[in-house]
C-alpha cells in the first residue's frame, strides 16, 4: 500500500484532545484515525473523552468518519462510568453520525451492559477485516483482558489496544479477565506479527508513543514467560 494512500494518526487524550479533561490527562489514553487518503473515508479507534473534537479532527484533514473499532468495552475506550466519572464515548458519538461499530463477538454483552449501544454493533471474528476505501484492517481477537479485547493490524502497524503495551500487558483481575487467555493472545494470536511492524498501544505508558514488535519482544517482561505455568507464576 503507498504511504500516500494510508491515513493513520495516534492522538493522545488529554493532549490532542479533551486538553481540558483531567481524567483524559490522568489516563493517557491513544485514540487512532485509519483511512484512505483517496476516498477520504476513516474510521476512528476507541474514541472516548471528546467525540465532536475528534469528528473535527477528521474533518480538518478532509476525511468523513465511516466507523467504528473498538478494542473493548471499558470506559476509558469507548465510553461510560469508571471510579466515578462518567466519559463520553460511543453514545455521544453516535448522536453526531449514525455509523456501524465494529467489535468481536464475545464483547457484544459487555458493550450493550455498559453502553446500552445494540443496533450499531457488528459483530466479527478474529481474521475479518474491515474496507476502509481501500485500506484492509485485520481484526486479530486478542482475548485476556477482556473476553472480546482485539487488535488491529494495517500496513505494518499494529494497533494493540490494552492487550499489549511498549513495556507491559492488559491487566488479568478485572471482570471478564482471563489470564490464561491473555498469555495465548500473547505467545499465540500475535506471534504473526512481524518484527518490523509497529507496536501502537492503548495508553502512553512508556517514553515512547510506539515501537517495533522486535524491540517489545526483546525488552517486554510480560513476553518474558516460556510457558504458561510460568506466566501464572506471575499473573494469575
Amino acid at each position: 500500500m503507498s504511504e500516500d494512500r494510508l491515513y493513520f494518526r495516534q492522538l493522545l487524550s488529554g493532549r490532542d484532545f479533551a486538553a481540558s479533561d483531567q481524567m483524559a490527562q490522568q489516563m493517557v489514553n491513544f485514540a487512532y484515525a485509519i483511512g484512505d487518503r483517496v476516498t477520504r473515508e476513516a474510521v476512528l479507534v476507541d474514541p472516548a473523552y471528546a467525540t465532536g473534537e475528534l469528528l473535527e479532527v477528521l474533518a480538518a484533514d478532509d476525511m468523513k468518519l465511516t466507523g467504528v473499532l473498538a478494542t473493548h468495552y471499558h470506559a476509558d475506550h469507548i465510553g461510560g462510568d469508571i471510579m466515578g466519572f462518567h466519559i463520553e464515548g460511543i453514545v455521544d458519538l453516535l448522536e453526531q453520525v449514525d455509523v456501524p461499530i465494529h467489535v468481536q463477538r464475545p464483547e457484544i454483552p459487555w458493550i450493550e451492559q455498559t453502553t446500552s449501544v445494540t443496533s450499531q454493533l457488528v459483530g466479527h471474528d478474529s481474521g475479518d477485516r474491515v474496507a476502509v476505501g481501500e485500506v484492509d484492517v485485520t481484526l486479530i481477537h486478542t482475548p485476556g483482558h477482556t473476553p472480546g479485547s482485539q487488535c488491529f493490524f494495517v500496513d505494518h502497524r499494529l494497533v494493540s489496544g490494552d492487550t499489549l503495551f511498549l513495556d507491559a500487558c492488559g491487566r488479568t483481575d478485572l471482570p471478564g479477565s482471563d489470564p490464561v487467555a491473555m498469555y495465548e493472545s500473547l505467545t499465540q494470536r500475535l506471534s504473526q506479527i512481524p518484527d518490523d511492524a509497529v507496536l501502537f498501544p492503548g495508553h502512553r505508558y512508556s517514553a515512547a508513543s510506539s515501537q517495533s514488535m522486535g524491540v517489545t519482544r526483546q525488552r517486554n517482561w510480560v513476553l518474558a514467560p516460556r510457558s504458561v505455568e510460568e506466566w501464572l507464576a506471575i499473573f494469575g
